[in-house]
């Protein structure tokens, strides 16, 4: 049992993603959870007024499902298969959010002052929330789709437009933090 309460390996966890891909390839799937939106959208019969919510939302059930499963399994996991004890911060991540003036997790994954309830009585930080959310959301729309659809998915069917938009992600993200994350805090 030990086991299921340390953080897992990279191999372990990598070869069960592979696992699951092979399953979604073998029924002719293509794996994405910001496609969920677009599904959770149709849903509420949108599709009447916008033309690219049009479409047949129900041969996208078996997405919403590992949607739900995720949260569901995230849930489980946090609150009863883990321990924050076994994770452990690289000394030098922590001296880069001192200097940013980012509370240190005590105990915890994430600072309390990003994501706990006081962050929702900063003007900054809830701005700060709704551009990125905004962002996150015109990106994996513009890109045509989100990290988890082009790096799981699309790359492992070998799909060119996916490497270059998981490219683009790490692109991306190491300019936001070395250059705009540091001139936002």
């Amino acid at each position: 049992m030990d086991f299921i309460y340390q953080t897992w390996p990279w191999y372990f966890s990598g070869f069960c993603i592979g696992l699951i891909m092979l399953i979604v390839i073998y029924f002719g799937k293509a794996f994405g959870l910001s496609s969920n939106l677009r599904s959770l959208c149709a849903m509420t019969g949108v599709g009447k007024k916008v033309s690219f919510f049009d479409f047949d939302w129900k041969s996208n059930r078996w997405n919403l499902l590992i949607v739900f499963g995720s949260m569901l399994g995230g849930y489980f996991a946090v609150h009863f298969l883990s321990s924050p004890s076994n994770v452990s911060l690289d000394p030098k991540s922590l001296v880069a959010l001192t200097q940013l003036g980012i509370d240190i997790p005590n105990g915890k994954l994430l600072p309390n002052s990003l994501f706990g309830s006081s962050a929702f009585s900063s003007i900054k930080t809830i701005s700060i929330l709704i551009i990125g959310g905004f962002l996150v959301g015109f990106g994996s729309r513009y890109a045509g789709g989100c990290t988890s659809g082009h790096a799981i998915s699309g790359l492992s069917n070998l799909q060119i437009p996916s490497l270059k938009a998981v490219i683009g992600f790490f692109v991306g993200g190491l300019i936001m933090i070395h250059f705009i994350l540091p001139l936002i805090f």
